[in-house]
């Protein structure tokens, strides 16, 4: 069955992890979101390993960014973000410390959004490497519609001095032709 979502959404969404395996849970997540109901996975960065920001006493991240395009509101698309967090195990006991999995709606195509629980583009981005260097792989020509410079550009002035090094390739070689990852079990790992 191909999914054809023909009026989308563009939107990115950053993950993270620094608990267990937080590789394969990134991967995990990768597989997740390529089920969410009307949502096609269109692009998928390279994992990074990064320094953690904040609370600094922690194991490093694994980070990387999706890009997606769907059907659902931004308030359906942070409900599924949340329900995949709850799924996996996600606990919010402190602000900023260890997570099995953090699921980050960055931006919803060019939508400006600031409710108590949603703020679309995510206050954050331009001030964090771990999510410009996976994001400029997968979007770096995207204007930031608050900013209105490319993701390129806020990558290029940003002055964040923390470590973020690749770490393994992108999945987007595994995604099918209708934006889902078949078996959550079966990456390659392979290169593009």
């Amino acid at each position: 069955m191909v999914r054809k979502i023909l009026n989308g959404i563009y939107c990115y969404i950053g993950i993270g992890s620094n608990l267990g395996d937080a590789l394969q849970n990134c991967r995990d997540a990768v597989y997740r979101l390529s089920q969410i109901r009307a949502t096609q996975l269109t692009g998928v960065s390279s994992f990074y390993k990064s320094e953690p920001v904040g609370i600094e006493n922690q194991d490093w991240f694994v980070n990387a960014v999706v890009e997606i395009k769907t059907g659902l509101t931004p308030n359906e698309l942070l409900h599924a973000l949340q329900s995949i967090e709850n799924a996996m195990g996600r606990k919010r006991e402190i602000k900023g410390g260890p997570r099995i999995i953090d699921l980050d709606l960055l931006f919803y195509g060019q939508d400006i959004i600031d409710e108590p629980d949603l703020q679309v583009p995510h206050p954050e981005i331009h001030k964090r490497r771990f999510v410009l260097e996976p994001l400029n792989e997968v979007a770096s020509y995207f204007i930031h519609p608050v900013f209105g410079v490319s993701v390129r550009g806020l990558k290029d002035r940003l002055n964040d001095r923390k470590i973020v090094e690749y770490l393994s390739p992108s999945l987007f070689q595994n995604v099918k032709q209708d934006g889902r990852v078949p078996g959550k079990n079966n990456y390659t790992g392979q290169s593009r």
